[in-house]
């Protein structure tokens, strides 16, 4: 056997090796890559979990001092180390509904103009003023609700309006009594609805323009309207596209802190009247968590966020079942 012919045995041998040992390293490379990439996943829920926990413990002790009280009481009393977080879970429940109501339609309206009939030249420039707004920080809300939308426009202006109107209706009238003071729930509530509204915008904004060019051209050309057209195709077609993004600026406003405590006025009571004034749990713990001293008011404090922590838990669970149940009906 020639040289040559042996150095090509020994080159085509050595072949599989130099194969079996490229698999096994990158076996070796895929196996830390999923063992990396599990971690970070399982980092996310441990860090989750902790949380709850840590507020859970922290909360424990006022959960066993007032029992169920607790969570129908609006007394808060500091000095009588009485509290209850009635008045902050109803305000925190309230000002969220006045954003959902006002907010979503309003950016669910501006994201079908940009889409279906903003002009070209028109499209770019508004898109980029909504989404500006969701990078504006929270404070900024807060002081401009504080300092021109409350003095300006809610109390002269809003507010005597709805108490002259709406608030002589029978029926529905206490819910709109009350001086024209410029705080309170609905004022937080309408700042709220300005903060949310990048949110509800952009989202659906993205999703309506996945809507194939086909399916509404064929209903134009059938003769139906922009109207039936947004209502027929498009809204069905990213129906869980804009449950999503709902349930995202939902989220957003069961959590906002500081807009809201500057402009709801935080007073610790119910009150049948959303012209009055009230506070969330995100306030009531921003106001007071400094000044807590060790003992039953500091666990009251921790039970108001393990009661945010479930409230905002519950709500994004319910948005992930209305979302598995809207994408089964669509595969049917």
């Amino acid at each position: 056997m020639t040289a040559s012919a042996i150095q090509a045995t020994e080159s085509s041998g050595s072949l599989p090796r130099d194969r079996s040992g490229a698999l096994g390293r990158l076996k070796v490379w895929d196996a830390g890559f999923r063992f990396m990439t599990f971690g970070a996943a399982s980092l996310v829920l441990f860090l989750l979990l902790g949380v709850a926990i840590s507020l859970f413990i922290g909360a424990l002790p006022a959960f066993r001092h007032f029992g169920l009280d607790f969570f129908i009481s609006d007394s808060w009393s500091p000095p009588k180390e009485r509290f209850g977080a009635a008045a902050a879970i109803y305000g925190t429940l309230a000002t969220s509904i006045i954003a959902m109501l006002i907010g979503v339609p309003v950016g669910l309206g501006i994201a079908v103009f940009l889409t279906e009939l903003c002009p070209p030249a028109l499209r770019r420039p508004i898109g980029i003023a909504i989404e500006l707004l969701a990078g504006i920080p929270s404070i900024i809300y807060g002081i401009w609700g504080v300092y021109y939308f409350k003095p300006f426009i809610m109390q002269p202006y809003v507010q005597p309006f709805i108490i002259g109107t709406l608030g002589a209706i029978p029926g529905i009238g206490a819910l709109f009594a009350g001086p024209p003071l410029g705080y309170g729930i609905l004022t937080a509530g309408l700042v709220l609805a300005v903060m949310i509204l990048p949110f509800v915008t952009a989202i659906s904004r993205d999703v309506f323009e996945t809507v194939p060019s086909v399916l509404k051209e064929a209903a134009y050309g059938v003769g139906a309207t922009t109207f039936e057209v947004v209502g027929n195709i498009v809204l069905p077609y990213t129906r869980v596209g804009v449950v999503g993004g709902v349930m995202l600026a939902l989220g957003r406003a069961l959590g906002e802190t500081m807009a809201v405590t500057f402009v709801i006025g935080n007073a610790t009571r119910i009150s049948t009247s959303i012209l009055s004034q009230g506070t969330t749990i995100s306030a009531m713990i921003a106001n007071q968590f400094a000044d807590a001293d060790p003992g039953l008011f500091t666990s009251s404090l921790l039970a108001l966020g393990f009661i945010l922590f479930i409230i905002t838990f519950v709500v994004l669970a319910l948005a992930r079942w209305m979302l598995a149940r809207l994408e089964v009906k669509a595969e049917r």
